[in-house]
């Protein structure tokens, strides 16, 4: 049953959400697709699981064990200060800083977790921002720099 209730929670969100999307605009189009292609997308995919969530056969749910919760809820923690910290920073520190804890959660060490970070924020700024032509946030440190 908490299935069916969570697709349901999932496709609502999904249904709203690309609703919400279908109005995004900007007033010069700086990227080909404009800017409610990737949401609609991934909210179309939503959907998609959702439907498949609510009508899937399943067993009893079995909850998992209270410290894999536990980390489960410091790694939403760590993805939602990326979220407010991604303008302020730039998008190779927050998304080094983001990169060092999750690589943790999954048993990374230190230095690898370090060193996956920084590899993975400025290889997916020079792949998007350089590469691609996607803006991306350069963050106040990094404006000094370039000028």
């Amino acid at each position: 049953m908490s299935e069916r209730i969570l697709g349901g929670i999932l496709l609502f969100v999904s249904v709203i959400g690309i609703w919400l999307a279908r109005s995004f605009e900007v007033t010069i189009s700086y990227e080909p697709v404009g800017p409610r292609a990737f949401p609609i997308t991934v909210l179309i995919l939503l959907g998609i699981s959702a439907i498949a969530l609510m009508f899937e056969k399943k067993s009893d749910t079995v909850w998992a064990p209270p410290a894999v919760l536990l980390r489960i809820g410091a790694l939403f923690l760590v993805v939602l200060a990326y979220a407010w910290l991604f303008d302020k920073l730039g998008f190779i520190l927050a998304t080094s800083l983001m990169v060092i804890p999750a690589a943790r959660f999954f048993g990374a060490s230190w230095r690898q977790g370090i060193v996956g970070g920084v590899g993975l924020g400025a290889g997916l700024f020079v792949l998007f921002d350089r590469l691609l032509d996607v803006a991306l946030p350069t963050g106040l440190w990094l404006n000094s720099f370039l000028g």
